[in-house]
């Protein structure tokens, strides 16, 4: 199967992998030809480039500035990006021929780039839907609803949805809101597509070299949160929890990553001279892997004002290192059946933060920490492996 992913975010090799990258290399590695045309930011290219990565032609077309950028940036970026992609297809992409499109949303304007790549190479599409937007930025009070901007987005996510042949949402909760907000879709258009991810085998680890490296004391419970720090990840909540244990030498927090919010932990640590708390930029993939080793429990943590099921993908890599969860999110979301239905750690409101804190400090004395990690590796190898997600494609062809 000839393949041309339309991507938002594609590291290169040397800058780590996500979710993304390793499905593309999975249906690489399972004798599919892919291509990969993702939008890069203009702050990392100066000009567009095709070139082999990871064994296959990765284009990368340079639209603007996308991630740890204000509102209105990310904005304009977010709606030139599809003029901008459809011309560097235009130009390097015009001899091809593809017997899939493979996209993902956000952001949902790249609808119409699809729908002229659909009609340009004569093929059918397989959208793989990781948020609902506009939805999403109502629920954050950062859009209102049926205002101008909303009903501009609102008809987006709909023409998005038509110009799918397939739709791949997270969860059963994501596959009803859905259906139930949208019913003129036909059922038979969606199925759950999990977030997936290539499974390392060296899972554990004896050593504590960067918990020497970052000076984490090594008797400490270690709680991880790593990945984006902005508005969905209620970044307010992490803080309240470092101020209140700042003087407990038993609980150690440790924020690997960056976002529009990080700037919060920063301070509240500096201004506070928490000792207790860490906040670093992304790691190198290597290392980042090792401390998550070395870390005792991951942290999830989503406002609770949201009324969309959001599935977070950061907790596959606690699962993979066998780390127990505790995440506080909204009501909505069935990532808690997930946590609570196979004992992989502990679920909260996150507008409870007295139950947070109280979790925080069981499970900082806990002895099923290790059992409950376990339980997530087990459950990780059996359906989450990107195994599955090159044999949903397959299917689909």
């Amino acid at each position: 199967m000839r393949i041309l992913y339309i991507a938002t975010s594609f590291p290169s090799p040397d800058k780590g992998a996500t979710i993304y990258t390793d499905l593309a290399s999975a249906l690489h590695e399972a004798g599919h030809e892919i291509l990969v045309a993702v939008s890069e930011q203009k702050r990392n290219l100066s000009s567009t480039t095709l070139q082999n990565e990871r064994g296959f032609d990765v284009l990368r077309i340079v639209t603007g500035n996308y991630y740890d950028v204000n509102l209105i940036e990310k904005g304009l970026t977010m709606l030139r990006i599809p003029s901008r992609m459809k011309k560097g297809i235009k130009e390097h992409l015009s001899n091809k021929s593809f017997d899939l499109i493979l996209f993902e949303a956000p952001p949902i304007t790249n609808a119409k780039l699809v729908s002229w790549a659909k009609k340009q190479f004569k093929t059918k599409s397989y959208l793989m839907l990781k948020d609902i937007f506009p939805q999403n930025a109502v629920d954050l009070g950062m859009m209102r609803k049926n205002g101008l901007l909303y009903t501009y987005f609102h008809h987006q996510e709909k023409f998005l949805y038509q110009t799918a042949d397939k739709i791949g949402v997270m969860s059963q909760a994501n596959l009803d809101y859905i259906l139930k907000h949208n019913p003129q879709l036909d059922p038979k258009k969606l199925e759950i597509f999990p977030n997936t991810k290539h499974i390392t085998q060296a899972y554990q680890t004896q050593e504590f070299t960067m918990r020497k490296e970052l000076n984490i004391p090594t008797n400490a419970r270690v709680f991880l949160f790593g990945g984006n720090m902005g508005r969905p990840q209620y970044v307010q909540l992490l803080k309240k929890a470092i101020l209140r244990f700042k003087d407990n030498p038993d609980i150690f927090f440790l924020f690997v990553g960056r976002g529009t919010d990080r700037h919060i932990l920063e301070t509240a640590i500096k201004d506070n001279e928490i000792t207790n708390a860490l906040l670093i930029n992304n790691l190198a993939r290597d290392k980042y892997e090792q401390i998550t080793k070395e870390c005792d429990v991951g942290l999830i943590i989503l406002d609770p004002c949201f009324t969309i099921p959001n599935y977070p993908s950061r907790i596959l890599s606690y699962m993979e290192y066998a780390k127990p969860v505790l995440a506080a999110t909204d009501e909505n979301t069935d990532l808690k059946d997930l946590i609570q239905a196979n004992n992989l750690g502990e679920w909260v409101s996150s507008a409870n933060e007295d139950e947070f804190f109280k979790k925080i400090e069981a499970m900082a004395k806990s002895d099923s920490l290790v059992f409950q990690g376990q339980n997530g590796r087990r459950l990780i190898e059996q359906e989450f492996t990107v195994s599955r997600s090159v044999k949903q494609l397959e299917a689909f062809k």
